[in-house]
């Protein structure tokens, strides 16, 4: 983060936007950038078996799956890394169809409070963490099916069937 209030105007000046589709993101100048960063991003949802090709049973829907950019920048103006990620369409789910319950389960503020005083009387030390991919380690129940991601479609007419959850998916923060 800058430091001075004058450096807030020159970030503003130096730092370069995001694509906001596909199209514009091979259109940029930092388009061989995009395409390292999306392939990092499929190599782990290959890592993490997130899908399986198939054919599209018939009667089903595949739900469409766009990428979302976004330029890492260290302090000041440098750019640290770029990083794309694969996100499904999940306001074209249906309920019953293939979403059943959303929700998060989140811990209640009293309970956070108890245990950092449980831990400051019992003079413990605490640790957080943060799990990268989150959403990409929680098995799905429902059966879902995804585009294959712009950019990266073989020449079939396959479709991923999830086995994973998925950003933008509306359970994927109950599959965690």
């Amino acid at each position: 983060m800058p430091r001075y209030l004058n450096d807030y105007v020159l970030m503003a000046e130096t730092t370069e936007d995001a694509p906001q589709s596909y199209a514009e993101a091979m259109r940029s100048s930092n388009s061989e950038e995009w395409t390292k960063a999306m392939a990092e991003e499929i190599q782990a949802l290959n890592k993490n078996q997130v899908w399986t090709l198939q054919v599209l049973p018939e009667g089903k829907k595949a739900i469409q799956s766009r990428w979302v950019y976004k330029i890492k920048t260290k302090t000041g103006d440098t750019i640290e890394r770029f990083k794309a990620r694969l996100v499904a369409k999940g306001c074209s789910q249906k309920h019953g169809i293939d979403i059943q319950e959303t929700f998060s389960p989140v811990a209640r503020y009293e309970t956070i409070r108890t245990v950092l005083g449980v831990a400051a009387a019992e003079k413990l030390h605490l640790t957080q963490f943060d799990v990268s991919t989150t959403f990409l380690y929680g098995d799905l129940e429902e059966e879902i099916f995804l585009s294959q991601p712009e950019g990266f479609r073989d020449a079939t007419n396959r479709v991923c069937k999830l086995n994973k959850s998925l950003y933008g998916l509306k359970q994927s923060p109950r599959c965690w």
